[in-house]
């Protein structure tokens, strides 16, 4: 009976991250021109990207304007407005 629970344990605790799919990651390199506690602004030929930053962001190194950064980001739905009038998926 032991045993068995630790089986059904050990299944469920490896096979829900693989169920619950993965969100896609992006990246963008460059120097950093601007550092905030919530913003990171990297220079990626002629455009400049903010992007959106918090405690849980890994940093590895002196992190600091002019430092040139590799930043790997998700983008994530701020908000949804749904229209009127949409077409309904074909079946």
């Amino acid at each position: 009976m032991n045993r068995m629970l630790v089986m059904l344990a050990a299944l469920v605790l490896f096979a829900s991250p693989a169920m619950a799919g993965t969100v896609k990651t992006y990246q963008v390199t460059g120097p950093v021109l601007e550092l905030t506690d919530d913003s990171i602004t990297v220079q990626k030929g002629n455009e400049k990207w903010q992007i959106a930053r918090d405690g849980s962001a890994k940093v590895t190194g002196d992190l600091k304007v002019g430092a040139k950064v590799t930043v790997e980001y998700r983008m994530t739905a701020a908000s949804i407005e749904v229209k009127a009038g949409g077409k309904s998926p074909k079946k």
